[in-house]
């Protein structure tokens, strides 16, 4: 630092100074309590796609693996993932901090809900507010040792993803698309977001894509013909799954049983995530 630094670094002209090139770094520490190995997040750049449905999904995979696995709810004005696993109780916390709520198969979960009076109570805080709210459930919560974190991210590219990618040791996102042509647009600005934040993009799931029809064994496109492929060429993505409308998984949801669903539909992406990372 140069003897006459005043400090105001922005009309600094010393571009040799160690100080005022080195980089801000935003990474938070996680609780004491918790040893996180790897943290993927889920991503979309619109909401209604279903990025709860393939976050929650993705965890049951993994926890049937018999890896340790933990889902961050991160889209605070809209959680979606305690009605997927029926969770209802409070979150508690001790000297170290917040303790997850643990769901029937033994899957780590914090969410907002779980710190609110009623389930039904909106969150109405503005973007840093929300964004020092996720960023604590990385600081603050103990979860312990943990194989594989998956974070639901809310939709957009807003502060909360910005504070995710910034903040949290993410090792990579799953982007989440529906079959309608407006997707290409969507996918666009989700990818250039990981490229601007430096993540790595996994690849990306088309959720509805189809509905088969048990009645005569045909699969129909309710919501359009399927543009994924277009997509993954154009941005040079693997494509990880192609998921069907299927009832029996929406009641799975609205029932708080998604980890009793039968389906081996995601496989692909949790052996692809296994081998890639062989831990």
């Amino acid at each position: 630092m140069s003897e006459s630094c005043n400090n105001q670094c922005e009309s600094c002209s010393v571009s040799s100074c160690d100080d005022r090139t080195k980089p801000n770094s935003f990474a938070a520490e996680a609780n004491q309590a918790s040893n996180v190995r790897k943290v993927y997040g889920i991503v979309s750049g619109k909401g209604g796609v279903g990025k709860s449905l393939v976050t929650s999904l993705m965890a049951v995979a993994m926890n049937r693996r018999g890896y340790n696995t933990a889902i961050l709810d991160a889209d605070i004005t809209g959680p979606s993932i305690p009605k997927v696993f029926g969770l209802k109780q409070k979150a508690v916390g001790n000297d170290l901090g917040i303790l997850p709520v643990l769901s029937q198969t033994g899957i780590n979960v914090m969410s907002i809900n779980f710190l609110l009076e009623k389930e039904t109570d909106p969150v109405l805080w503005r973007g840093p507010i929300i964004g020092s709210t996720v960023k604590q459930f990385w600081t603050d919560v103990q979860w312990g040792d943990i194989d594989y974190m998956f974070i639901d991210m809310p939709p957009g590219t807003g502060d909360v993803s910005l504070t995710v990618f910034q903040s949290l040791p993410v090792d990579g996102i799953i982007i989440v698309t529906s079959p309608q042509e407006l997707v290409s647009m969507i996918v666009s600005k989700a990818v250039k977001m990981a490229e601007m934040m430096n993540i790595p993009i996994v690849g990306v799931v088309e959720n509805m894509s189809y509905f088969h029809c048990p009645d005569n064994d045909k699969d129909y496109q309710i919501f359009g013909e399927s543009h994924i492929d277009d997509i993954a060429k154009e941005h040079h993505l693997d494509i990880l799954g192609k998921l069907p409308i299927d009832p029996k998984l929406a009641k799975a949801c609205d029932d708080g049983l998604i980890e009793y669903y039968d389906d081996n539909s995601l496989n692909h992406i949790a052996d692809k995530l296994i081998s890639k990372e062989n831990i």
